[in-house]
């Protein structure tokens, strides 16, 4: 079975032809989030700590809105714009996991990403028992 997951009521607009997520069996494919407000859809610019923040929070979104948790990730995909922003990245990223839960996880340097902002993450999550 494969289910499209797009979050209701234009929340976190796609920036482009595509859902948030798609499940596909007991797996769940979350497209990359970048630092977009929620409700307005513009990228927040800015501190790479405040991306970093937004983005994971806008997974968080995207999971709670699928029925999973950032503990049933299993592969985390991170793209950054310069890779001195690593550091700050290694600081906030694992906050967000219960320890011993920290996904697989492959960092990316890129030239640019979509909406100009300076960090997208995707991730696959495992949803069986």
């Amino acid at each position: 079975m494969i289910e499209y997951i797009t979050l209701p009521n234009n929340t976190l607009p796609p920036a482009g032809p595509f859902p948030h997520a798609v499940r596909a069996g007991d797996f769940l494919f979350v497209t990359g989030q970048l630092s977009e407000d929620p409700e307005s859809g513009e990228i927040v610019a800015g501190l790479i700590d405040q991306q970093v923040r937004r983005v994971m929070d806008n997974l968080k979104l995207v999971l709670e809105h699928a029925g999973a948790t950032l503990n049933q990730v299993v592969m985390a995909r991170i793209f950054i714009t310069d890779l001195r922003y690593i550091e700050t990245v290694n600081e906030i990223y694992p906050t967000y996991f219960e320890a011993g839960h920290l996904p697989s996880r492959t960092t990316i340097g890129v030239v640019g990403l979509a909406g100009l902002g300076d960090v997208e993450i995707d991730l696959i999550v495992y949803c069986g028992s």
